[in-house]
């Protein structure tokens, strides 16, 4: 049987799937995902809710933290906004800048379509003495 791969595993994430969310790129401690907004995303002002966003930037940190593949949950997280959007494609961008055996902390920078930034997010997660079912990412 072929063994699953970081990719494979985190299609089983059904809310961020639900929210639009799709992996683009992956590795050590490094994720990169994008979400196209559509109406279903837009907050009574008619601009992305802070939700969708975090949702977006809250994936990208799991795949990036889980890229050891140790299973790893957040603990705390963190998100400011800087610049609302209504419409097209936008960006996380997540990077470990802390990798210990029981600890991860991530930075994601969430941008639009010009490279414009929207918000920052910041996460920690714990490590687990957990396997996940995929080669960690070296």
């Amino acid at each position: 049987m072929e063994r699953m791969t970081v990719q494979d595993f985190f299609k089983n994430d059904a809310f961020a799937a639900a929210a639009g969310v799709e992996l683009l790129e992956t590795g050590n401690g490094y994720a990169r995902a994008r979400m196209e907004i559509h109406p279903l995303h837009l907050n009574g002002g008619g601009v992305c809710q802070g939700g969708a966003i975090f949702t977006l930037a809250d994936f990208a940190f799991a795949v990036a933290a889980n890229s050891h593949a140790k299973l790893t949950f957040s603990i705390t997280s963190n998100i400011q906004i800087f610049k609302s959007e209504k419409s097209g494609f936008l960006y996380a961008e997540a990077r470990e800048v802390f990798n210990h055996n029981r600890l991860s902390n991530c930075e994601v920078n969430i941008t639009n379509e010009q490279g414009e930034l929207i918000a920052t997010f910041n996460g920690t997660g714990y490590r687990k003495e957990v396997a996940l079912p995929f080669e960690a990412i070296e």
